[in-house]
């Protein structure tokens, strides 16, 4: 079916109209109870434009309240749809002097945690707890830690110094309460992590970073009252006919082409759609952060969509691609419609679930990687190590293990991909490695490339890793650390919660029947950026 065709039959059967007045069918069959009520309860995002005006002076009164007790310096713990609409509002919305007011921490690497402890001024720091689940163990460990950090400091009243988000009824909102936390915002709990963006999770870091939240708003109302309409003018029913048509043609490498005032937005599209359709076997796989390439570089799985503003670079490299004959979605917009944007990209994302047959608001395999990496920590406990299975093989400075399915996938193909997962401790200089790197993997291979960092991949990609296409050749790159930070409360350091984020996630892939290669680069003085180069690069 073609595009055109697609998108007429989608308003002849009124999908906007019925997912506006949460009508469930359209996502989950009459006789899949579980799926049916994973729908019900995940679709508050489609009034959050609107209800969240209602939360505005709680959330400007508190921001003001920080700002007046002189908490000027923000650190965001929280992860995937807790803390990635945060970055976004900070690097594109945010005034450049309230930018470096923001840390995000969406981590367990021992290196991070460690720069962020010694830069910190405990009597002007105010952290926010991000969780909606109120129980996500990277965020609860950060919490621990900085709570110690701030009674280590001398902090008297510690409580003075964090604000929580997250549902009613969870522990975090009891544990915030009993440890005197200055404010907790409970968030509708039928808004689902990853579609959080115009909700509590985005609004108040926002607020702190006096970003205009009324404005915010205001721009994704305008584009929701839009998306109500069973028109082919309908801008997230049309983008989301387009995502779902090409994927199901095959061309299910969403690639974007995003200028530089844009380009972190990249990262919570990524999530999003990744996240909310890989399952099933089937999925959109968004590229993010690939610079961009002559047509003759990219295979033919790839489908595109231009973010434009204004005459850019990025208009130029959509036409010359577009008369290459790749599928392209041109949207015009700015940095000041970064609300509309959210809105706009949620919608279309539920309508791409329903165009390729899956649900878009569950997200089935990421609890698996969470399970296995409790059984790494609890094998540790009893036995003292972490299991490897299969054992590592020794190379010069690195140990070495892979798991390669006995029956490849078939239908992989010239469809496959290749994803680098990154556990190594944090160097200022690795993104413009990574782009280097991808930059010549595809121009010799042709072949998309994605790159997550772990564990915050874990919370976006790591669902359409498992649950997606059987595609992805996967490779995964650990570290010695060279220090070990106890996490309060618990026998382990981060940097073995952070290893055994990394086995756990290579059990799932394996159980999961992917090819993934798992390098541990034993040095903690060795150049890291420089050494994941040398093996990606040999791999392609």
């Amino acid at each position: 079916m073609s595009y055109d065709a697609l998108l007429a039959t989608l308003v002849r059967d009124r999908l906007a109209s019925r997912l506006v007045h949460r009508d469930i069918d359209a996502f989950a069959s009459q006789d899949d109870e579980g799926a049916r009520e994973s729908v019900r309860t995940r679709l508050g995002w489609l009034g959050a434009p609107v209800d969240m005006a209602a939360r505005l002076d709680e959330v400007t009164s508190a921001a003001d309240a920080a700002r007046a007790d002189g908490l000027v310096h923000v650190y965001l713990l929280g992860m995937g749809g807790s803390s990635l609409c945060a970055e976004v509002l900070r690097d594109v919305a945010a005034r450049p002097a309230a930018r470096g007011g923001l840390t995000v921490l969406d981590t367990t690497d021992e290196r991070t945690i460690r720069d962020a402890t010694e830069s910190m001024r405990p009597g002007r720091s105010l952290f926010i707890v991000a969780s909606k689940s109120g129980s996500t163990i990277e965020v609860s460990s950060l919490e621990r830690h900085f709570w110690s950090a701030l009674t280590d400091a001398g902090v008297k009243n510690p409580g003075h110094h964090f604000i929580a988000i997250t549902d009613p009824g969870t522990g975090l909102a009891s544990e915030a309460s009993a440890k005197g936390y200055r404010h907790v915002f409970l968030n509708p709990a039928d808004i689902g992590g990853r579609y959080s963006a115009l909700s509590l999770f985005g609004l108040v870091p926002a607020a702190l970073m006096g970003i205009d939240i009324r404005a915010l708003l205001t721009s994704a109302a305008q584009v929701a009252a839009h998306c109500t309409e069973d028109t082919a003018m309908n801008p997230g029913l049309s983008l989301g006919a387009f995502l779902g048509e090409q994927a199901n043609k095959g061309r299910d490498k969403l690639t974007l082409l995003v200028p530089p005032s844009l380009a972190p937005l990249g990262i919570w599209i990524e999530q999003l759609v990744a996240e909310s359709t890989g399952k099933r076997g089937r999925g959109i796989l968004p590229v993010v952060g690939e610079p961009i390439g002559k047509p003759a570089e990219y295979g033919r799985d790839r489908m595109f969509v231009a973010l434009l503003t204004g005459d850019s670079d990025v208009r130029v490299a959509a036409r010359k691609i577009e008369e290459a004959g790749f599928p392209m979605l041109r949207i015009e917009t700015s940095p000041a419609d970064l609300g509309a944007e959210f809105y706009r990209w949620e919608f279309a994302t539920a309508v791409a679930g329903a165009v390729i047959g899956v649900n878009p608001f569950d997200e089935p395999n990421v609890r698996e990687a969470k399970q296995r990496t409790q059984a790494q920590l609890d094998g540790r406990r009893a036995t003292g190590t972490f299991h490897l299975d299969p054992p590592f093989e020794k190379g010069p400075g690195y140990s070495r293990r892979e798991h390669r399915p006995d029956t490849p996938d078939p239908a992989a193909g010239s469809h496959r991909y290749l994803a680098i997962l990154d556990y190594l401790p944090f160097e200022t200089r690795r993104p413009e490695v990574i782009e280097r790197m991808r930059g010549a993997l595809r121009q010799r291979t042709r072949i998309a490339t994605t790159y997550g960092v772990g564990p915050r991949y874990l919370h976006s990609t790591g669902q359409y890793h498992k649950g997606g296409p059987n595609t992805g050749m996967f490779l995964l790159i650990t570290a010695a650390d060279a220090s070990a930070t106890p996490v309060p409360g618990t026998d382990y350091t981060f940097s073995a919660l952070k290893y055994a984020q990394a086995l756990g996630d290579f059990d799932a892939l394996a159980a999961a029947g992917r090819e993934v290669i798992h390098y541990h680069l034993e040095d903690p003085t060795a150049d890291f950026s420089a050494e994941l180069e040398k093996v990606a690069l040999g791999l392609g």
